[in-house]
């Protein structure tokens, strides 16, 4: 049974004719400009000769960095910006994402190769558990307002730009008017700030000292949502407009 899918770095041929290479678990694929038969084959100049090597495992996969120099990323695509990096010499470095990029650094140019994990396996929750629930380290309401503007800040990288700048105040009240036609700079402003004391980024007004700021709030607040998966992409749903009421 075959676990993990690797597509090799796109070429001058058209997109649907790269070949895939599936691995099952404890096969290796080598990759570089110079590799034995049944390697991927990146035919770069910038590339190592023996630029690194994949491993397949049951549900992750690992990969090996044989260059001598150059460090490689291992992207998320699906994470908002979430990353590993691997350091030459670096070997078995597991990766655990399902789906996930190699970012190949070649003379100026960013070589990408996608390698598809099988889907994740997750713990379902025990219901009747006995003893008193855990609370949750972050209490937030996807209902409220001040959620809704949290979202508004982190789409931008949610949307698959992951070193995207965020939004202005003014861009957050006017992607926010469709279904909060009285948003205003002042509104939002309030959010944030309310938010930065709600995620414990800095003291409630009763404790902080005085003059005490924090510097990059929206900044703070995007890559702590993101980092703890406080907002997905599929909570984006909270900025669609209501719907229109048909009259009758």
């Amino acid at each position: 049974m075959y676990s993990i899918i690797v597509v090799p770095p796109p070429t001058t041929e058209a997109e649907p004719t790269r070949t895939q290479f599936r691995l099952a678990p404890g096969e290796r694929l080598a990759f570089g400009r110079s590799v034995p038969e049944g390697g991927l084959l990146i035919g770069h100049d910038g590339v190592s000769r023996r630029a690194g090597e994949i491993t397949a495992h049951g549900t992750f996969w690992a990969l090996s960095n044989l260059s001598a120099h150059q460090t490689y990323v291992v992207e998320n695509p699906e994470g908002a910006g979430e990353h590993i990096k691997v350091a030459p010499g670096r070997l078995d470095a597991p990766v655990p994402f399902e789906f996930s990029r190699i970012v190949l650094p070649a003379a100026g140019d960013l070589l990408p190769v996608e390698v598809w994990a099988p889907r994740h396996d997750y713990l379902r929750a025990e219901d009747g558990a006995d003893g008193e629930p855990t609370a949750p380290a972050f209490s937030v309401d996807r209902t409220k307002r001040y959620f809704a503007v949290l979202a508004a800040l982190c789409e931008p990288r949610l949307r698959g730009a992951p070193h995207a700048p965020l939004p202005t105040v003014e861009q957050v009240v006017e992607r926010l008017r469709p279904g909060w036609p009285a948003a205003s700079r002042a509104a939002v402003q309030w959010n944030i700030d309310y938010l930065a004391v709600k995620l414990r980024l800095k003291p409630g007004p009763e404790t902080a000292e005085a003059g005490a700021r924090l510097n990059g709030k929206k900044e703070s607040l995007v890559s702590m949502a993101l980092r703890f998966d406080l907002v997905r992409e599929d909570d984006l749903v909270v900025l669609a407009a209501p719907p229109r009421r048909v009259p009758r």
